[in-house]
Formats: structure tokens, sequence, C-alpha cells
């Protein structure tokens, strides 16, 4: 037996996704939850510029998914209680792993 201690990396998954006008952003994904309304997930905006990550609000990006062919999407979701009961389900999950402020 090896007295060895494996030392896990950090691999984050890593998205870029693109606007209607063609702009790409890039996030971290940190959760995905399947429901019987759809898939969706919790991101993380990733920023190359420092300055930019200190200027980011710090709020989570909630998207569903969806499927045109082979190719699957994300869109925002646009029904508001859809969203509250999404994003509820994703801080129950993420609260005890990140510093989530639920005051907006």
């Amino acid at each position: 037996m090896s007295d060895e201690i494996k030392n896990e990396e950090y691999n984050p998954d890593i998205i870029t996704l693109s606007d209607d006008n063609g702009k790409e952003y890039t996030f971290e994904v940190l959760d995905a939850i399947e429901t019987d309304t759809g898939r969706y997930l919790a991101l993380l905006p990733q920023y190359s510029d420092p300055q930019e990550m200190l200027n980011d609000s710090g709020e989570l990006v909630i998207v569903k998914a969806g499927i045109e062919g082979d190719e699957e999407y994300f869109y925002e979701i646009e029904d508001d209680d859809e969203y509250e009961t999404i994003a509820d389900a994703f801080v129950d999950r993420l609260e005890d792993f990140f510093e989530i402020d639920e005051s907006n």
C-alpha cells in the first residue's frame, strides 16, 4: 500500500455560449439539474480581464437546455415561476460550497 496522498486537481467544466448577435461568453458550469420540465445549468461567468471579474455582480446565470436537431442549445428561462423554482433548487444544492446572497 502506498502512503501517497492523491492530489485531486480541480478541472472546471467550461463552456462558451453565443448570444443572438454572435458575441461569445465563457462560463463555468457549477451544477446541472434535470426535472420533468427540462435540463438546467447553473453557470458562473468567467473573464480573461481581472477588472471585468471585479465589476461582475457575482450572480449565477441559470439557463435551460433545448434540443434542435442534433444540437443542444441554452436559453434564458422566461417564466418567472419556473425560474424561481429552479433557482431555489440550485441555491439549496450549492449553498454549502459557495457563499450565496439571497437578498435580491
